[in-house]
């Protein structure tokens, strides 16, 4: 009995050893993103997005210097399925996590150039919904989330400012009619918004720094 004691008392020992153990070892670090593979999956995107991502056609959004963690999660989406694309979904479905880490990071890497408002008059309207909102329809500011300069907040809310009108405009318009959903907090915006507001916000958002 004394014996099986003494076993017994050992491998409770041995057990605690290891669980404490386990318990200090820290988690693997998340593999430091490579541009240089970045950049390689980008020469694919580039028929629609430009080799870097720059101002490219104005249907399509401007990628340079979008938050890497913001770009990762539309890929995602994409090839989930939760945000609709046909074009996006079957880009994005051959691409492994590595290879969505790394070409987010390429883009997220660049500096994208100032754009501009085409109308003074509807930028005028669109800075005023978008610094401050519409009270009495309890429309947010886009600034609240997207911050006043259209810097946006990493891993939660895009960058935003000087990005193509067109692309704001057509985003806006899917998010008030269900085609995009997946951003619960824009759709519910974009639904209390008539078609004047979105395009002056849309205008505003190309020419804003």
């Amino acid at each position: 009995m004394k014996t099986a004691a003494l076993l017994f008392s050992g491998v409770v020992i041995a057990c605690a050893t290891l669980t404490s153990a386990f318990a200090n070892e820290e988690p693997a670090a998340a593999a430091k993103p490579d541009l240089t593979k970045g950049a390689t999956v980008a020469q694919v995107c580039a028929s629609c997005h430009t080799s870097d991502g720059s101002r490219g056609a104005p249907a399509y959004p401007i990628l340079q210097g979008q938050h890497a963690d913001y770009l990762a999660k539309q890929l995602h989406d994409f090839k989930s399925g939760k945000r609709k694309n046909a074009v996006m979904s079957g880009m994005a479905a051959p691409l492994s996590d590595e290879d969505i880490r790394n070409v987010a990071a390429f883009y997220a890497s660049k500096s994208a150039k100032p754009g501009f408002a085409k109308n003074k008059e509807m930028a005028a309207l669109g800075e005023k919904i978008y610094r401050g909102g519409i009270a009495d329809r309890m429309i947010p500011a886009c600034a609240g989330c997207h911050s006043p300069t259209g810097a946006g907040i990493p891993a939660q809310y895009p960058k935003i400012g000087s990005q193509q009108e067109d692309y704001v405009l057509a985003q806006m318009l899917a998010f008030r009619s269900g085609e995009r959903t997946n951003s619960p907090q824009m759709t519910g915006v974009a639904a209390k918004m008539n078609d004047k507001e979105i395009k002056a916000v849309s205008d505003y958002i190309a020419g804003l720094r």
